[in-house]
């Protein structure tokens, strides 16, 4: 579904040029991939790349990058706004600044429902409640009218996926999706994300800097340090790794937060 070879990504700044990713190739299929590796190591950068999303001061290069029969090196601004919300969607790390606070919730689901699909006002209001009971909100149809300002973190980060996965996209980017929650949230928005990527057959990229989450979490998992991908293993073979930067990431994990980690996603693991 998703091929990427040798993806580089630099940014200018004041200090010079600085390179964010460097050669970064793999591939993604319908499966739970992760991506982790320590803050600054360019993690985000590779959802930003994908989705198009960087900022203007970033040079974007690759030999390629195939999203199915869409070619996301040639595809104009507005192609890629055909691509985005329908086709790939991304779940950003904060919820509260990725949602427009002067727009209700209700208009924010129902915009891409009318965006992508035409549909009208009342058939989007319909369509949108159900998504939004979907990721287990309570009374969706009160929850309609709210601001983002009305939400916690937990329920504003089950709106953004209400949002993402609206137009039932064939690939989900999620960004740190549950490092501002806490275990009871992230436990519940984990088995949500779950359950829509297994019942909707859509494609996962889940970075993360958390190693205990994606190993219980994931299927396959990409370990990058400084721009370049160090290692890519198996969820299950990630505890035997004999890379020398993935057994430095294991060995660095606090023994508690570790099992925590593990604890908090058990059951969605299984």
């Amino acid at each position: 579904m998703l091929s990427v070879e040798n993806l580089r990504v630099s940014y200018s700044t004041a200090r010079g040029e600085v390179r964010g990713l460097s050669g970064l190739s793999f591939k993604c299929g319908h499966e739970k991939l992760g991506i982790v590796g320590e803050s600054g190591s360019g993690k985000s950068s590779i959802g930003r790349a994908i989705m198009r999303l960087l900022p203007g001061n970033c040079r974007l290069e690759a030999d390629q990058m195939l999203f199915g029969d869409n070619n996301l090196l040639l595809c104009t601004e507005q192609e890629m706004r055909l691509v985005r919300g329908r086709r790939m969607a991304m779940i950003f790390q904060d919820p509260l600044l990725a949602l427009n606070p002067t727009m209700t919730i209700g208009s924010q689901i129902a915009e891409p429902y009318k965006t992508h699909h035409g549909y009208k006002t009342s058939a989007a209001r319909r369509l949108g409640i159900d998504m939004l009971r979907s990721v287990h909100i309570e009374e969706p149809e009160r929850m309609w009218g709210a601001y983002p300002s009305d939400l916690s973190g937990g329920m504003a980060q089950r709106v953004m996926i209400a949002m993402m996965v609206a137009c039932e996209p064939d690939l989900l980017i999620a960004d740190e999706p549950t490092s501002a929650l806490d275990v009871i949230s992230r436990q519940a928005v984990l088995e949500i994300i779950d359950d829509l990527v297994k019942s909707r057959n859509m494609g996962l990229l889940f970075i993360s800097h958390d190693l205990g989450l994606v190993e219980t979490f994931c299927d396959r998992i990409l370990v990058i340090k400084d721009g370049e991908l160090m290692e890519a293993i198996s969820a299950t073979e990630l505890k035997n790794s004999t890379h020398p930067y993935t057994r430095e990431l294991l060995n660095s994990r606090p023994g508690l937060i570790a099992g925590i980690s593990q604890t908090a996603v058990a059951s969605v693991g299984q």
